[in-house]
């Protein structure tokens, strides 16, 4: 490793005695309850919320998020360790800055990073020596250093590593889970230089019980949009068996609780009428749209958001069978 800049280690200092302020940048499922978290245990917590309304709902101590505790986020509030603003006015004053905006898709289902850009290029503006980047929105292999850190290194004059340090630490949350989490879900980092990994796994040690360090800023990318794409490809399978059930006249519940039963090599996914949420339906195709930028094609990625892009259409097509079979025809 080379020499240890001044910087990193001021910056470890005021993460460890949490004197360290951190800014949130997007204060929805995934930025709030991460701010909470952070205020909890000291820090001094700056949100920054475009949405004003929600901003202002913040300050107020007002939740609008299910998995963040209405007393926790009055009790953070009202002792002054979380306040919001709606302006990027402040961002000097942070010594570790998260983002949490959404990553869309356009209508041709390719990645939209309009959000991380528009933040990005807001941050880079006001950058400063020693202060800590995280990106936590879910997206392609690369968006950190091919996106965030050009534009950040640019703008500012400051370099990564030395200066100023950057990590990609994508957001696990799984909203309504009772069991896991932002505290005791498994966290993964990585960066592209061993100070910015190094500062990066401290801070969120701070609030995690277990950091996952990774060796680069792209392979916690890959990591978090796998997982997805996991799901995205065994709800598809099983839609595709409910599909084939529809056509043998079996009952593809029964089958799958029964196949369900067995103790090893199986886990349950389920068939419906689509896939919802806020992250099946879209990062898979952030990483089927980074694959062919290297000629490479992902067929059981494409496969599978074929099958599941049926589902509406077959349920609707089902239902109206059934409908008609107990005499009550739709209109």
């Amino acid at each position: 490793m080379s020499q240890t800049p001044p910087a990193l280690l001021t910056l470890q200092e005021k993460i460890k005695d949490r004197t360290a302020m951190v800014g949130v940048v997007g204060l929805g499922y995934v930025g709030l309850p991460f701010a909470v978290e952070k205020a909890k245990v000291g820090f001094r917590v700056l949100g920054i919320e475009q949405n004003p309304r929600r901003s202002q709902q913040v300050n107020q101590g007002d939740n609008y998020i299910g998995d963040v505790k209405d007393e926790e986020l009055k009790q953070v509030v009202s002792s002054g360790h979380l306040q919001t603003v709606s302006s990027f006015d402040r961002v000097a004053e942070m010594d570790v800055i998260v983002i949490c905006v959404p990553t869309p898709l356009t209508k041709n289902l390719t990645p939209n990073l309009s959000y991380i850009e528009s933040v990005t290029e807001q941050i880079s503006q006001r950058l400063r020596h020693g202060q800590l980047v995280t990106l936590e929105s879910t997206t392609y292999p690369g968006t950190t250093d091919e996106v965030m850190r050009p534009l950040l290194e640019k703008t500012s004059g400051l370099q990564q590593g030395q200066d100023f340090f950057l990590a990609h630490s994508p957001e696990r949350v799984d909203p309504g889970n009772q069991r896991y989490t932002t505290k005791n879900t498994n966290k993964v980092v990585g960066a592209s230089d061993p100070h910015s990994l190094a500062v990066a796994t401290l801070f969120y040690e701070q609030t995690i019980e277990t950091v996952v360090p990774v060796s680069s800023a792209k392979a916690a990318e890959l990591v978090k949009v796998f997982e997805n794409t996991f799901r995205a490809v065994n709800i598809a399978l099983a839609n595709e068996l409910a599909l084939l059930c529809d056509r043998l006249e079996l009952n593809v519940w029964e089958v799958l609780d029964a196949a369900n039963t067995k103790p090893f090599g199986i886990m349950p996914f389920y068939p419906g009428p689509g896939v919802g949420g806020h992250c099946i339906p879209l990062d898979p195709h952030y990483l089927e749209w980074k694959a062919k930028e290297h000629n490479f094609e992902t067929h059981f990625i494409a496969l599978a958001g074929e099958v599941n892009r049926k589902m509406p259409e077959f349920v609707r097509e089902k239902v109206g069978r059934v409908l008609n079979h107990i005499g009550k025809a739709p209109c």
